[in-house]
């Protein structure tokens, strides 16, 4: 079997299985699929961390790219560093390579392409080491923790960040002192950072390349990155926003607007395919969970719907380029949702409407709902001494601002703690087929790229060749479980 010369990890940020469902029947009905779902390999994931039931997107993500569970809200650190544990977190045996930084030792080329801020936790999983995923830029960072870098900084100034030859998402207030604000791009203060030290890391991120002769270019919106010439670039840092991309249905669609997540990865796969060695890409499809956190269902649907796009575009262009057979492309989520579908709708009817009459209080009922969510998903009210239920037939349930019904009132919705799913096609993808920790993805991925500790496998005298293919299974299995045994060694929950 040959080898992945190249890797694409797709991670629907808070695409937990009810929203795959929900997403399939609100595209097309309940007998369809989603591109990524007729993949020939599946297994399924267990999300815990080391210390949560429940995870966040920071331990998740560490999980899926560096093959150890840590703690909630750590990044790229094992479970030896707790949060705000600064010191901790600067210990050399405490920090974990990445797969992108393992790609990159390997002479590949490597990129990340998100819809969030790119200093948010998943793709900073890809290159941040970090005692609180929220320390994004200097304005964050407590005094207690003096010492270590913000997360931004991590990017453009550290290994692996600074060696990425793609980084395309939102985030510029975390970059830049001073980003201009726009009606349609403010900056947003409530829980995101705003850089305040008078650095432009956009600014530096290109000096950098520029005083090192590389082939750069900066790109601002979809105009921007449409100019880029591929031919003569091989370093592409792209930031469309200040803080998170615009959602899909919200995204101006001109070339003064932000660019799709299918484009911004097919841009990406066109700069990364030029290396012989081949390339690792990880893409996130962020603003499913964002939606999902606010209790927008629809919103979250076409997020998943824009995600499909980008893996619709990238299949095609590795079909059109040769190189779909060398490529491990896997598909998965880092946690779930709270959201339920339930009630006996009929066939064909709109995942967004209703399901029923309640039996009890005599009320209808929408398909969606959520376990527990914020305010405007709590639709509950006290008449004459008794809680009633709204009635949802009386509003828009298909709207995009409507908030389905929650259980419980929270200020925002939680994440769930479902298992997900991991789908796959190519070079070893056979290796995802039943149940496994989440953790397992990066030990299959590198693997299947010979990263890390596999890298020599190919290398050494062996009289395999003439082993029977039962008893090189059972090799490849024990190499696996053992690589995973090691990497969950600080796993003490």
């Amino acid at each position: 079997m040959n080898i992945a010369k190249n890797v694409i990890v797709f991670v629907g940020d808070g695409m937990g299985p009810n929203t795959i469902t929900a997403a399939r029947i609100y595209r097309a009905g309940e007998s369809s699929y989603l591109f990524w779902e007729r993949f020939p390999h599946v297994g399924a994931v267990k999300t815990y961390n080391n210390n949560k039931q429940v995870p966040d997107s920071a331990s998740t993500a560490t999980a899926i790219f560096t093959g150890v569970k840590n703690n909630h809200g750590m990044l790229g650190v094992d479970a030896t560093v707790n949060e705000n544990d600064c010191e901790a977190s600067l210990r050399e045996e405490a920090r974990l390579k990445t797969i992108g930084q393992l790609a990159q030792e390997a002479g590949k080329s490597t990129g990340i392409v998100t819809t969030t801020r790119i200093t948010h936790a998943t793709p900073a999983a890809m290159y941040a080491h970090s005692a609180h995923r929220d320390w994004e830029c200097d304005n964050s960072i407590p005094a207690s923790a003096a010492k270590c870098k913000d997360i931004g900084r991590q990017l453009i100034e550290d290994l692996p960040g600074r060696n990425y030859n793609v980084i395309m998402g939102g985030g510029r207030q975390i970059l830049k002192t001073n980003s201009t604000p726009f009606p349609e791009d403010p900056i947003v203060m409530k829980k995101s950072c705003v850089r305040t030290d008078g650095r432009d890391l956009i600014k530096e991120w290109a000096e950098d390349k520029a005083a090192k002769e590389l082939k750069y270019a900066v790109a601002n919106n979809t105009g921007t990155l449409r100019d880029v010439d591929i031919e003569n670039t091989d370093y592409l840092l792209g930031i469309f926003a200040n803080d998170h991309m615009l959602y899909e249905y919200k995204r101006d669609n001109s070339e003064a607007g932000m660019p799709s997540l299918a484009e911004m990865t097919t841009t990406a796969l066109k700069i990364l395919k030029k290396n012989d060695n081949g390339f690792l890409l990880m893409v996130e499809g962020g603003l499913i969970d964002k939606a999902h956190h606010n209790g927008k269902a629809r919103i979250s649907l076409v997020e998943v719907l824009a995600f499909n796009d980008a893996i619709n575009a990238t299949m095609t262009l590795l079909q059109e380029n040769g190189i779909e057979g060398e490529t491990l492309v896997i598909v998965t989520s880092d946690h779930a949702h709270t959201l339920t579908i339930s009630g006996y709708p009929s066939r064909g009817n709109s995942i967004l409407g209703l399901a029923d009459v309640s039996k009890v209080d005599g009320v209808p009922y929408t398909t969606l709902g959520y376990a527990n969510a914020g305010p405007s998903n709590y639709h509950y009210a006290v008449v004459n001494g008794s809680v009633v239920r709204e009635d949802p037939s009386k509003v828009d349930t298909k709207s995009f601002d409507y908030g389905a019904q929650a259980a419980v009132l929270q200020d925002e919705n939680k994440h769930g703690g479902n298992d997900v799913f991991v789908y796959a096609k190519g070079p070893f993808a056979h290796l995802f087929h039943r149940m496994h920790e989440q953790n397992y993805i990066a030990a299959v991925i590198k693997y299947a790229a010979r990263l890390g500790e596999f890298q020599n496998l190919d290398k050494e005298p062996s009289s395999s060749s003439f082993l029977q293919p039962s008893t090189a299974s059972v090799i490849i299995s024990l190499a696996i479980a053992i690589s995973v045994f090691n990497m969950n060694k600080f796993n003490i929950s």
